[in-house]
């Protein structure tokens, strides 16, 4: 039985790098993820292993951490935003 013809307008090809950048935009956001748990666990070490001396920047690194995952997530929306947009531009235009 052959299969229906897909209802998206879009070439296999553009349906195919419209994948690669979202899992690329994925793969970025993680890499936010990451950064940030890294500053998380960096300023927890020095509040825990040297509160006096180090309390000032273990709480800086914290509020960096957060900034950072902050930033990722609103990149994050803002490039799913974009990717939506282009995809239903390309697809009224076909």
């Amino acid at each position: 039985m052959p299969l229906p013809p897909p209802t998206n307008p879009l070439a296999l090809s553009d349906r195919l790098a419209l994948q690669r950048t979202r899992l690329a935009n994925e793969r970025t956001l993680l890499t936010y993820v990451r950064t940030s748990l890294a500053l998380v666990g960096f300023g927890l070490a020095l509040l825990q292993f040297h509160p006096e001396r180090g309390g000032r920047l273990g709480y800086s690194a914290l509020a960096v951490a957060g900034l950072v995952l902050t930033v990722g997530l609103l990149r994050f929306r803002a490039h799913c935003r974009e990717l939506a947009a282009c995809q239903l531009a390309s697809g009224e235009g076909s």
